[in-house]
């Protein structure tokens, strides 16, 4: 089976793939000298072509074994919201992976950097929230996260008042959020901190959809979280925010 009908442009591959292709390490050495196959980095294979974009190298770890979706900020700047979070970001892809990510990516030269991001608030086997977004001419399916659960991904890393306050401008174009989805991601998130700032700023937009969550069926957990240092508590989450940004009740955490 020739190589270049089995293996589709911009996708990496490594040696178990091709082993299970059929393909022994003579075969595999035959297409490297023949230039069929280029080496990317040790041991991680592609057929020549154009430079590699970020997308080519998320479907091959999808391909590869790895369970893989473009999440948080990433996911943030795909919907839209790009010119509110740091320019730098724009070259650091945010994506959620169960599996450790291999060490081949940090020797890719690209020009990006790949940033697994630790603290998934919602359980690895919840999809929800999640979208499948074709990409190139063969239409790859890569996961991203929706603009719902990128929020939530995205609110439970902030600790400072300029990420909050960056979080609170972005909320001002929620207002097309759809409030069941909602209901379902604030049920299933786990992590007490994202849920809470992310009705406070919906409480604070007063968008129509905040108005169908029913808050009886979340999960906030119990007592006072500082979020940020020296900030005001906001009585109706229990919550530190910054004093400009409050809207509610207030009182010192101290």
């Amino acid at each position: 089976m020739p190589i270049d009908f089995s293996l589709q442009e911009g996708i990496l591959i490594d040696r178990n793939w091709l082993s299970e292709q059929g393909f022994g390490r003579s075969s595999v050495d035959y297409f490297l000298r023949s230039g069929k196959l280029v080496a990317v980095v040790r041991g991680i294979y592609r057929k020549p072509g154009p430079p590699l974009k970020w997308q080519n190298i998320v479907y091959s770890l999808s391909q590869l074994g790895y369970s893989v979706h473009v999440g948080h900020d990433t996911a943030l700047q795909y919907h839209g919201y790009q010119h509110f979070l740091q320019l730098g970001s724009q070259n650091q892809l945010s994506i959620y992976c169960k599996r450790k990510l291999p060490k081949w990516l940090n020797g890719i030269n690209t020009d990006f950097d790949f940033n697994q991001v630790h603290n998934n608030p919602f359980e690895e086997s919840f999809t929800a929230g999640l979208e499948e977004i074709p990409f190139g001419n063969w239409d790859w399916p890569i996961f991203y996260s929706i603009q719902e659960r990128a929020f939530l991904e995205y609110l439970s890393t902030v600790t400072t008042e300029e990420e909050i306050g960056k979080a609170v401008l972005m909320f001002e174009g929620t207002g097309g959020f759809r409030p069941k989805l909602i209901q379902t991601l604030l049920e299933e998130c786990t992590q007490i901190k994202a849920k809470r700032l992310f009705l406070w700023m919906a409480k604070r937009q007063n968008h129509q959809w905040y108005h169908h969550i029913d808050i009886s069926q979340i999960n906030l957990g119990s007592g006072k979280r500082q979020i940020i240092k020296n900030g005001i508590l906001n009585k109706d989450f229990m919550i530190t925010v910054p004093k400009e940004e409050n809207s509610g009740q207030t009182e010192s955490l101290f």
